[in-house]
């Protein structure tokens, strides 16, 4: 395995391990990586259509309530100084947020107009942006320039991506700091292959990554990829890259100095009491996912029980860009290839140490796969890459001409990314591809997460203008109601809950139900199957699917809904 001899795969030359040779010593294929210049030029120019992407429109869509969570603990850092609030989840991405809603409160002063929504989600879509740079830089290294930049220009564009970066989740920074730990990690086992004694610096800098990813969630699991990856070459005698007793001591220290101070409020005892909390399944809100029309519990600990463990992979095929998927299916086997190096080994334990458990564990979501997410777009671009070199073979021997077919096929799929982008903007969650229906399926396989409360704040605008002065407003979100009602100066409305049985035997006619996709639950579905027989339902409709359904009570329907919920 060390031995750098290459072995052909098609027309590329790849080394059988990247650590014994630098990526760019090998043979390039790909026309747009052959020049250095050429490929940060076009590298820059995707990042700037994905910063585009991810940015614009930011904060058109509500709040979701887990964002709401993090904009009041935002406010508390900002009032009261650091606390444990919101404290199962790490410091590092609220303190982002926080410094980017003081940032932009000083920018609304001189007239910028930026929303609490943008605010708060900006820090996400910025990592999320250059992740596409960490992931050029990262597969460049184990398959080469050619397959780094396709698999970069893919995230840039890919709508579900895009999406997974305008929600103000943890998800998104945890890749980005992945990918950061995997990119000095390899780099450093390149270095020490070449000889160059200063390579552990880069093991130094790869344990600080890795707090980072602390530091944005605890996944303390995912320290098994790098172990893994590690232990793969240290059973070839030839190996220089060690890591002995003393530099692993070096590295847990560097990673635990590091994650101190990226995440301060870990020393706080109301933080553990918050995690603890979290920990035993306490925190969970609803009693179930909705997924593909059907009810399921949503706990971790329901296992098999929970949600069904094909749940991410029907998340690939009905959610991933046609093309993509195609291209994913011919890179597939050649991740099997021995002559594809050594790297690959990083793919596998990447996959193996999400898909294992996410398949089994019963408690989902969709956001969930931002990790994994690049794992399909790398593959991808390496099954356009060959596909593209073979094609070029069978028709020229010409470099021009067979540069010009890498480029054309590059730029079809490209444009239908970008395609199907634009046609989900800026609701990119709700991009359903043809096998999934198309537009005429978005919302109907995951609503809870492609909806996420999006019309939250238009139906609390279009309540403040019809609902009568004290109105009860029954809902799965009432803080989030609460929220939107209060900008829009409604605060006499009583924002109840849809599944606490005392709240909804007080209504009456006159009051108000927002059944929003995605929000049905084993708690409220008497009700919801009930409403969804009357026929005085206001939708409310974004990128044309139904997204909430507004009732306002009559006496009979509010005596209905205290009967079944009595029951």
């Amino acid at each position: 395995m060390p031995n750098p001899e290459k072995k052909n795969l098609g027309s590329e030359q790849l080394p059988v391990t990247t650590a014994a040779i630098a990526p760019d010593k090998f043979q390039e294929r790909f026309l747009l990586a052959q020049d250095r210049t050429l490929t940060a030029i076009v590298l820059a120019f995707f990042l700037l259509v994905g910063f585009g992407l991810r940015v614009g429109g930011l904060g058109v869509e509500s709040f979701g309530e887990d964002e709401l969570n993090k904009l009041e603990t935002v406010r508390e850092y900002r009032e009261n100084g650091l606390s444990g609030k919101n404290g199962e989840h790490p410091f590092l991405m609220k303190g982002l947020q926080t410094a980017s809603v003081s940032v932009a409160e000083t920018l609304n002063s001189a007239g910028a107009g930026i929303t609490e929504e943008a605010a708060l989600r900006f820090p996400v879509a910025l990592f999320g942006s250059f992740t596409a740079l960490l992931i050029f830089l990262l597969v460049s290294q184990i398959f080469g320039r050619g397959i780094g930049l396709i698999s970069a220009i893919f995230w840039t564009l890919e709508p579900v991506a895009i999406g997974f970066d305008r929600i103000a989740k943890e998800d998104s920074l945890v890749l980005f700091f992945f990918l950061l730990t995997m990119c000095f990690w390899v780099r450093g086992q390149t270095q020490a292959e070449l000889g160059n004694p200063k390579w552990t610096v880069n093991a130094w800098a790869a344990a600080a990554a890795f707090a980072a990813l602390m530091a944005s969630k605890y996944y303390p699991h995912l320290l098994a990829i790098v172990g893994g990856y590690y232990i793969v070459f240290q059973y070839i005698p030839a190996t220089k890259w060690r890591m002995e007793s003393v530099r692993w001591l070096k590295f847990f220290a560097v990673m635990g100095f590091a994650f101190l101070a990226l995440n301060p409020t870990i020393l706080l005892p109301e933080t553990w009491r918050e995690m603890l909390k979290f920990s035993s399944e306490n925190r969970i809100g609803h009693d179930s996912y909705e997924f593909m029309g059907q009810l399921y519990t949503n706990k971790m600990s329901a296992w098999l029980a929970g949600v069904p463990w094909t749940f991410y992979y029907v998340f690939i095929a009905v959610k991933t860009s046609f093309p993509i998927l195609v291209l994913f299916l011919i890179g597939l086997p050649l991740m099997f290839m021995r002559r594809m190096g050594d790297g690959r080994f990083l793919l596998f334990f990447w996959a193996f140490m999400w898909f294992l458990p996410f398949t089994f564990l019963g408690g989902k979501f969709t956001r969930y796969f931002t990790f994994v997410e690049p794992l399909v777009l790398i593959v991808a671009a390496t099954g356009l890459y060959f596909l593209a070199s073979w094609i070029g073979e069978k028709i020229s021997s010409n470099r021009l001409i067979c540069g010009a077919l890498q480029v054309a096929l590059l730029g079809a799929v490209a444009a239908i990314q970008f395609t199907n982008a634009l046609s989900a903007a800026p609701h990119f969650r709700l991009f359903t591809n043809v096998i999934g229906g198309g537009q005429a399926g978005a919302g109907s396989y995951f609503p809870h997460d492609e909806f996420y409360d999006a019309a939250t704040g238009d139906i609390a605008r279009r309540l403040a203008e019809t609902a009568r002065q004290g109105a009860a407003v029954a809902s799965e979100t009432p803080r989030l109601f609460e929220y939107y009602a209060a900008k829009v100066g409604r605060s006499d409305l009583r924002m109840i809950s849809l599944s606490d049985k005392n709240s909804i035997a007080t209504l009456v006619g006159g009051d108000i139900v927002v059944l929003a996709e995605g929000r049905r639950y084993f708690s409220n579905s008497g009700i919801v199957a009930y409403l969804k027989t009357e026929d005085n339902a206001e939708d409310v409709k974004i990128n044309g699917a139904v997204a909430a359904r507004v009732y306002r009570l009559t006496d009979e329907q509010a005596a209905a809904i205290v009967r079944i919920a009595s029951k």
